[in-house]
């Protein structure tokens, strides 16, 4: 099956509505929200009704959160948009978990683990009628009494997904989770020899098949069909070193060999040297990390790193992008999965740009 794309929607409930028509009309297969300077829920609550694109939170900083809350949002924001709506769900770092949200923090996997399985047993004993009953080191849940219970949903349970980038939690997310949302500061590398095999691990631990769970790809993206939007598209290196910077992305440095880099980044991204941290990113690091290129060189690249995937999602960090240029990443993209998984390749016209 052709990989599905997935872009940002809007930062803001006020112009969200409008964007989701614009991306829709672009081609792109969904959009997602994130968590930033405003609330994510709302924008997709005013896109879900304009739209028929799927949805998702990516991600709703999932402590600060009760599990009932994040329920209840998922379960009407599927009702909402009539079934296409994911619920993805991450944990943030020590430092903003305690001092910008005011909420506690235990051991992430584990608390990450009851957040999904309590969010899920909220989902499931409104949907099949059984009594709540989930007990766990960080929350619990048992009390459901009629008043404040939906019922059944009629488009079904919403997918619970987790960000996740560390072994770690990437094979609790597989043992548990509907699907996992890979993130975008990773590598080719990275991917076959770190979280793949976690992912594979966590599945196998609880009995599932690949079958049972969503991996999409988080991807960054540098696009440009001249010389002047490719140059443009760099700016996108600014993200790899803000990134890099934080220790916990440590590994995806290391395992290419540039792990002595990141308290470099650290120390300068202490400093508020951003220009710094920038220049510290070679063009072989910019390139691992990021994808870059046309739109079909981006899309094959994709393919490439993440064929095996089902869903990208894809920023366009730092610079410009127009919708007609989003209209090209997803229609090379839909072309070169097809190609790559056997099926019949979209025409091509005589510039390379992929028409469907």
């Amino acid at each position: 099956m052709a990989l599905k794309l997935d872009v940002m929607l809007s930062n803001s409930v006020v112009d969200a509505a409008e964007r989701a028509r614009a991306l829709e009309r672009a081609g792109v297969d969904g959009v997602f929200s994130f968590e930033n300077s405003h609330d994510l829920f709302f924008p997709l609550v005013a896109a879900a009704p304009v739209c028929s694109l799927d949805l998702m939170t990516n991600v709703a900083i999932a402590f600060p959160r009760s599990p009932l809350h994040l329920a209840h949002a998922a379960y009407d924001l599927q009702l909402l948009s009539q079934g296409r709506f994911r619920l993805g769900l991450g944990s943030q770092v020590r430092a903003h978990v305690e001092k910008r949200y005011g909420a506690r923090w235990g051991r992430p996997v584990a608390q990450m683990r009851e957040w999904v399985q309590a969010t899920k047993a909220i989902l499931g004993s409104w949907q099949d009628g059984a009594r709540l009953d989930f007990r766990g080191e960080y929350t619990t849940h048992t009390l459901m009494t009629p008043a404040f219970n939906p019922g059944p949903n009629p488009y079904g349970v919403p997918k619970v997904l987790v960000g996740a980038l560390g072994p770690k939690m990437n094979q609790m997310a597989a043992e548990v989770a509907d699907g996992i949302l890979v993130m975008p500061f990773n590598s080719d590398r990275h991917m076959r020899e770190r979280t793949m095999p976690a992912i594979e691990a966590g599945l196998a631990a609880a009995g599932r098949s690949r079958a049972d769970l969503e991996i999409t790809a988080e991807v960054i993206v540098a696009v440009g069909r001249s010389e002047q939007e490719l140059a443009a598209a760099r700016a996108a290196r600014s993200l790899i070193g803000f990134y890099g910077s934080t220790p916990s992305y440590r590994p995806v440095l290391e395992v290419e060999g540039w792990g002595d880099l990141q308290p470099e980044l650290n120390a300068r991204s202490k400093r508020g040297d951003w220009a710094g941290m920038t220049e510290l990113v070679t063009d072989e690091m910019f390139e691992t990390i990021a994808v870059c290129g046309t739109p079909d060189q981006v899309a094959e690249e994709i393919v490439r790193r993440y064929g095996d995937c089902d869903r990208v999602c894809a920023y366009f960090p730092g610079y410009p992008v127009g919708d007609d240029l989003f209209g090209d990443v997803a229609r090379s993209l839909h072309a070169a999965s097809a190609k790559a998984d056997g099926q019949a390749p979209a025409a091509a016209s005589a510039s390379g740009t992929v028409q469907r």
